[in-house]
């Protein structure tokens, strides 16, 4: 048997690899593109969204884990919420490759409506 905090690890990590991932459309092209975009004054600056996101990511992560625990792990009350929150990684995850690989600004805009 795993010691107790391998799920807690796991849990935590496992968003960052998608997001790990998801930044291989923010280089080259894409980061130039973007670098050419008209953005708000109050934007953080480039150097600060690797960490804001890695938090981010983090924080998910140990919520998920913390509510696997709570409901018993994979279990039938788990279901929902695990489920939730795994549909909106994949969002999350998804955005990367749409935004900085297709560049298309009409489909947010679009959304916005």
């Amino acid at each position: 048997m795993a010691p107790p905090w391998v799920p807690a690890v796991g849990f935590t990590l496992a968003p960052s690899l998608g997001g790990f991932l998801g930044s291989h459309f923010v280089r080259g092209e894409g980061l130039r593109w973007y670098a050419g975009l008209q953005k708000p004054s109050w934007h953080p600056p480039r150097w600060a969204l690797s960490p804001i996101w890695g938090t981010l990511y983090s924080a998910m992560g140990y919520g998920s884990y913390m509510v696997w625990k709570e409901l018993g792990g994979f279990s039938e009350e788990a279901v929902v919420p695990l489920g939730l929150y795994a549909g909106q990684l994949a969002l999350n995850w998804s955005w990367p490759p749409i935004f900085f690989g297709a560049r298309q600004m009409g489909w947010w805009a679009a959304g916005l409506r």
